[in-house]
């Protein structure tokens, strides 16, 4: 079968949701945040708002992705950090067919998960 001809566009929505879920399948990753936490309090996202603690820029490289997330307690925060990197790349790539500028993590908090 020959190919379609035509362009696949896919929404920073779809984009974020892809991310948010990824990121919280990764080891040691407790919840998602949202960038603008009010006084320091970070309130962990319900999983139905996962794209709320993303932020997605396109560039002329590709996507910039910032993730804003609360790692466990106990873990090696650079370890989560570059799995999570290396976890939501993968999903970009390989399964959204994006290009990827940057990732950035954010570490908002670190609590003991229950």
């Amino acid at each position: 079968m020959a190919p379609v001809p035509g362009k696949l566009h896919v929404a920073n929505d779809v984009l974020a949701n892809m991310v948010g879920h990824a990121a919280m399948e990764c080891y040691g990753i407790v919840g998602m945040v949202a960038p603008n936490a009010a006084d320091g309090i970070a309130k962990i996202l319900p999983m139905s708002r996962l794209q709320r603690g993303i932020t997605l820029d396109l560039t002329d490289a590709g996507v910039h992705v910032d993730l804003y997330v609360v790692i466990e307690y106990g873990t090696n925060i650079s370890a989560v950090s570059q799995n999570l990197i290396d976890t939501v790349s993968f999903v970009l790539k390989e399964q959204a067919r994006v290009p990827v500028d940057a990732i950035e993590v954010h570490v908002m908090d670190v609590k003991v998960r229950k």
